[in-house]
């Protein structure tokens, strides 16, 4: 069974970092697409990085430039590393699993930015 954990969420000022980490279960993660997404209150999910498995990365341009995807193999583990951020960055976070036309999501996290 595939599960993805997202953790790292909180709260912070404008202009402040976080870190996000997706932890998987299982063997799937070898081979897989992973991507970063976020849902606001009252908005529709969006999507802001992907990674290959081969470490191709491509952003939103909402976040180019402040966000950067990474992940750790050996660790089953995807990152987004998330500075200067803004009041409009609050949303729930959530991580995305593509492999094989199959697809699993993370539950989320919550980042709040106050200015």
């Amino acid at each position: 069974q595939v599960q993805l954990v997202e953790s790292g969420g909180g709260s912070v000022q404008s202009g402040g970092s976080l870190r996000l980490s997706c932890a998987v279960s299982g063997s799937i993660f070898s081979g897989a697409v992973m991507g970063w997404y976020r849902q606001a209150p009252g908005k529709e999910r969006e999507f802001l990085a992907r990674i290959t498995s081969g470490g191709g990365t491509n952003y939103a341009d909402s976040v180019k430039g402040r966000f950067t995807i990474s992940r750790d193999s050996p660790k089953n583990t995807v990152y987004l590393q998330m500075n200067s951020l803004k009041p409009e960055d609050t949303a729930v976070y959530y991580c995305k699993l593509d492999r094989n036309g199959w697809s699993f999501w993370g539950r989320g996290t919550q980042v709040t930015v106050s200015s």
